[in-house]
């Protein structure tokens, strides 16, 4: 194993690692964004009231979008153990 392998490695784990956050922090940052224009119209100046629609969201985009993390994450596990022995040899 040389320093390009090792290189295009870590290049795919964290292009994985982007693709794999983005619907989450897009939505919470749609989600962030509409209540902090609520909060500034209607002159709210309580912190906590992002945090409720934040989560709850949150949970919302991991139940719909987790089976598809998941098959992601175990493709990319077992491309890694099946290219091991062209690595090591």
């Amino acid at each position: 194993m040389n320093e390009t392998d090792v290189v295009h490695i870590c290049s795919q784990a964290l292009l994985l690692a982007a693709k794999l956050c983005g619907p989450l922090l897009a939505v919470a940052l749609v989600v962030g964004i509409v209540i902090s224009l609520v909060q500034v119209v209607f002159q709210v100046q309580d912190q906590t009231i992002a945090m409720v629609p934040k989560l709850a969201i949150g949970g919302l985009v991991l139940a719909l979008t987790g089976s598809w993390m998941l098959r992601t994450i175990v493709d990319f596990t077992a491309e890694l153990y099946e290219r091991i022995p062209s690595l090591v040899g």
